[in-house]
């Protein structure tokens, strides 16, 4: 089985075609940048050139860089422009995309739901965190496999900022940061979030998870295990594509 999945990221958006049965992209996908400023509009031209792309007239699941209520209305932007708080997601991407079924979907929820069904969190219980490194930092909390929606961890405090202002990827690309530097930041963030929840595992997304042997070794002193995420940067549109197969 086949549905489409689209990641809208603070840099790209990025879809393809997923094939379910394996968890995997079914075409190579096609990546267009994120329009600055990323306004609804804008962003939903960005999303229609990419399923356009591929002639896909069938069920579209899209992530969101924020907190979505009831699979429709964005609640938070931190990525993209302001306007974007309490859009009807799903009505303005529906209607952009022709009509076509839509549904979306937090980000790194997306992520995790893929990396826990297909990738380094399958059959794994007790409490998983995926934290996905990239504009800023998403993340999906986990009890015995079943998602704690819109977690948002990226925003805990850290030293008096927004975490993902200090640990993000764009956060090590803006300051220059060397690898063993910025994988101290990361460390004192997991470090945060392990006093709150205490989890077994931490899955680390985005983009860095290709680059984990650059940096995971520097990262000690944290008691849950730490793996990159198996899926790599394809969790977020194959989780879209689990999510609106689920609602289809």
């Amino acid at each position: 089985m086949q549905i489409f999945g689209v990641d809208i990221g603070g840099s790209g958006i990025k879809g393809a075609p997923v094939d379910l049965d394996r968890g995997d992209l079914a075409q190579e996908r096609l990546k267009v940048l994120t329009p600055h400023p990323a306004t609804p509009g804008t962003v939903a031209d960005g999303v229609k050139e990419v399923v356009d792309h591929f002639g896909w007239t069938g069920p579209v699941g899209i992530t969101f860089p924020g907190v979505v209520t009831g699979g429709a209305t964005v609640r938070t932007a931190a990525n993209v422009d302001k306007s974007w708080i309490d859009t009807d997601a799903r009505v303005l991407l529906g209607e952009r995309l022709g009509g076509l079924p839509v549904t979306v979907i937090n980000d790194a929820d997306a992520a995790g739901v893929a990396e826990m069904q297909f990738g380094a969190g399958r059959d794994r219980q007790g409490t998983v965190i995926m934290l996905t490194f990239g504009t800023g930092i998403g993340s999906a909390l986990f009890v015995d496999g079943v998602l704690v929606p819109n977690t948002e961890l990226g925003h805990l405090e850290l030293h008096g900022h927004d975490a993902e202002k200090r640990a993000s990827s764009k956060a090590r690309e803006d300051h220059d940061l060397s690898w063993e530097h910025w994988a101290h930041r990361v460390r004192a963030y997991l470090a945060h979030v392990e006093m709150l929840f205490s989890p077994e595992l931490f899955i680390i997304g985005g983009g860095v998870s290709r680059k984990a042997s650059k940096f995971l070794h520097y990262i000690e002193g944290i008691k849950a295990e730490i793996v990159p995420a198996q899926l790599q940067n394809n969790a977020g549109i194959v989780g879209a594509a689990m999510r609106a197969a689920k609602e289809a």
